[in-house]
């Protein structure tokens, strides 16, 4: 389904956000590996958590969903899980792919993992790799893509993996595989990556020389998952820069996960003398919170560079929409992790903003953005090639046109964000 944005003469309201998908995907897996029932509330309504119940489900894992956005698991424990009949289908989410293939090859469970077009042409081999280190047994299409057929005949093997890239999803595969092994597994992070793993775990972190240890083993207690999930942060990016960009904007988020492992755009929006207030700060669960409240803002410049990339890997498009309205150049480099999303997120940011008539040059690892403040988009017809947060970049960047522009596909922003058009038509109205 295409959706026309018509140009957004205001943004002004109050917004509850969706809650956040990471740690929607971490609280049932974690459940369901808990001996005991958990009681989630705002899980997410998005599809990619969904695939995740799905496909506890089919591991045997009981699952009421009451109503009001709360999910009961009843946990039978790391030794729990059963061999499906059928396949665990993951649709679009690579997070469930992913994490679920590490609990897989630590249980011994044997299972096939399909997902959708978009997911099985993504590569797989950062995560079959380490796990067949570990010992699991792993069919692959091509070696390297979904489906995945895992199982394991011995015992776990403990590994010690120095990751190879900053990335959560890795991370946590190898870690939950770990959890099953009787010595430990140690993952060895040089780079920061989101941490809502180790947090919900509650497992064992050693800081020494610039590097992070994080540990994981049999003897680690899986801990009930019993909270409120946080409303998401990278929901929130988007009507950040909306309101930053916009000349006549107050916008406020309430109840926003601020887990500094997650709000790296936040900062940079901050470096680019955005004007964002943080308030009622406090704690649910592992996790920290606040309200988050945006303003009309003349920004600056900024370069993101590779350091920073994991803390905002996923609001790198719409951050890449702040910076066409900033008085000089910007630069985005050491973000090729991005052509490996649910699209090549780079190649469509180069479509949307050619399109929009901007000023830029694009690399393998990023971009160059040339951005004033007095930029205007052309209207036009914007593809989302299926990827939510593509889709949700360019409503942004249409809303600052003069006249109307349409988006191809645009409901594919269902993925992460469900009310996102209609939150688009609370603040414009």
């Amino acid at each position: 389904m295409n959706y026309e944005v018509q140009p957004a003469t205001t943004l002004q309201g109050k917004i509850d956000l969706p809650a956040d998908k990471s740690i929607s995907h971490r609280s049932a897996m974690f459940a369901a590996l808990h001996n005991g029932r958990s009681a989630i509330t705002n899980f997410s309504e998005a599809a990619d958590p969904h695939s995740t119940l799905d496909c506890l489900r089919r591991l045997g894992i009981t699952i009421e969903e009451p109503g009001d956005n709360t999910v009961i698991v009843e946990g039978k424990g790391r030794d729990g899980l059963q061999t499906p009949s059928k396949d665990l289908d993951c649709g679009n989410s690579g997070t469930t792919m992913r994490l679920l293939s590490g609990i897989i090859a630590g249980s011994g469970v044997s299972a096939r993992l399909t997902g959708d077009e978009s997911l099985s042409a993504r590569t797989m081999k950062r995560i079959i790799d380490p796990l067949t280190e570990m010992g699991a047994i792993i069919e692959a299409r091509e070696a390297d893509y979904a489906p995945l057929n895992i199982n394991r005949e011995g015992p776990v093997k403990p590994l010690y993996f120095p990751l190879p890239i900053a990335s959560a999803q890795l991370k946590s595969c190898v870690l939950l595989a770990g959890l099953f092994g009787e010595d430990p597994t140690e993952v060895i992070e040089t780079l920061p990556s989101r941490d809502h793993t180790e947090r919900l775990l509650g497992l064992s972190i050693e800081e020494m020389d610039n590097k992070k240890v994080i540990s994981a083993s049999r003897e680690d207690v899986i801990p009930e998952q019993s909270y409120r999930v946080p409303n998401d942060f990278s929901a929130a990016a988007f009507w950040l820069v909306a309101g930053a960009i916009h000349q006549d904007a107050e916008i406020t988020l309430p109840a926003v996960g601020l887990n500094p492992t997650r709000t790296g755009a936040l900062e940079i929006l901050k470096q680019m003398d955005a004007d964002i207030t943080v308030a009622n700060q406090q704690r649910e669960g592992a996790e920290p919170i606040g309200d988050i409240t945006i303003r009309s803002s003349s920004l600056k410049p900024v370069e993101i560079t590779e350091e920073v990339v994991p803390n905002c890997i996923d609001e790198i498009p719409i951050l890449a929409i702040a910076m066409l309205f900033t008085d000089g150049v910007s630069r985005i480099s050491g973000a090729e992790e991005l052509r490996h999303k649910e699209t090549d997120r780079l190649h469509a940011l180069a479509e949307m903003l050619e399109a929009a008539g901007a000023d830029f040059e694009e690399f393998n690892d990023g971009l160059e953005i040339k951005g004033h403040t007095g930029f205007t988009p052309k209207p036009a017809v914007f593809d989302s090639y299926h990827d939510h947060r593509i889709a949700m970049s360019a409503a942004v960047l249409a809303s600052m046109a003069d006249d109307p522009s349409e988006i191809r596909d645009g409901e594919c922003t269902a993925i992460s964000y469900p009310g996102f058009w209609d939150d688009l038509q609370v603040l414009t109205n």
